[in-house]
């Protein structure tokens, strides 16, 4: 394992980005990634997001003003890429089983959306996973029960966003397999996500916070997984919120 990782984490803490650990006031989210920063021996924090690996590294040029650095380690790709934070090299013994996976699948779902109405590809450059826009006034439903028979995946999120995936591969499972991969304790880790593509995170049955302005299609699905936390702020301070609910507030006190 490349990333400089923490030899004795004292939490493990898994983000979601756009509306997660970008989310809240200009002076929340600095205070948030100061502490980070000076909490990096202690917090190995980890990324898990939708977006793919060269979107990941626009933002940590374009965010350095606010002090966000490069996390330990990567989950992008909504599950279907990890990488080492600091160099954002995929890690191929987390990324070959997924690989595997996605092997013959591109083609098949590219033949069943030739045409698709409602749909257009998102810019993206990811080797494992499609990813489109879609129109939710105009998109057939129907074609979802048609990919999938293909042997993939497919997820709706935030109302806009429709990503193909290989089938089992999310960001809760691909989670679960870094964390045993790494042998860490699961009483440490803490999720939180906005979005209908953090469930997976949620349903693992990991520590949740879901901040205050998650999107309603997840708060209807995650409100009664009994180990996810509905945060009443937004952002980073309810992301703060949530490790305080549960208990690790003292590792917050420079805030």
């Amino acid at each position: 394992m490349s990333a400089p990782l923490p030899q004795q984490p004292e939490l493990v803490l898994v983000t979601d980005l756009d509306g997660t650990l970008l989310g809240g006031s200009l002076g929340e989210r600095r205070r948030f990634y100061a502490w980070l920063e000076q909490q990096r021996s202690r917090v190995l924090h980890v990324f898990c997001t939708g977006r793919d690996l060269t979107s990941v590294a626009r933002l940590l040029v374009e965010d350095e003003h606010m002090g966000l650095r490069a996390p330990h380690l990567v989950i992008g790709d909504v599950g279907c890429t990890v990488a080492c934070g600091a160099s954002l090299k995929p890690l191929p013994l987390a990324v070959d089983p997924i690989e595997a996976r996605w092997q013959g699948k591109p083609d098949r779902v590219l033949t069943v959306m030739a045409g698709a109405a409602g749909v257009s590809a998102q810019p993206i450059s990811s080797q494992r996973r499609l990813a489109y826009y879609y129109d939710p006034d105009s998109f057939d439903h129907g074609l979802i029960a048609e990919l999938e028979a293909h042997g993939v995946d497919c997820l709706l999120s935030d109302n806009r966003y429709l990503d193909v995936l290989p089938a089992g591969v999310n960001k809760g499972s691909t989670l679960l397999a870094l964390l045993d991969t790494l042998e860490i304790d699961p009483t440490l880790v803490v999720t939180a996500g906005d979005s209908l593509n953090d469930l997976a995170m949620f349903e693992t049955g990991l520590a949740g916070v879901m901040v205050g302005n998650a999107e309603p299609a997840l708060r209807a699905k995650a409100q009664h997984l009994p180990r996810t936390y509905g945060a009443r702020a937004s952002g980073c301070a309810g992301i703060c919120e949530g490790l305080h609910h549960f208990g690790f507030g003292h590792l917050l006190a420079q805030i």
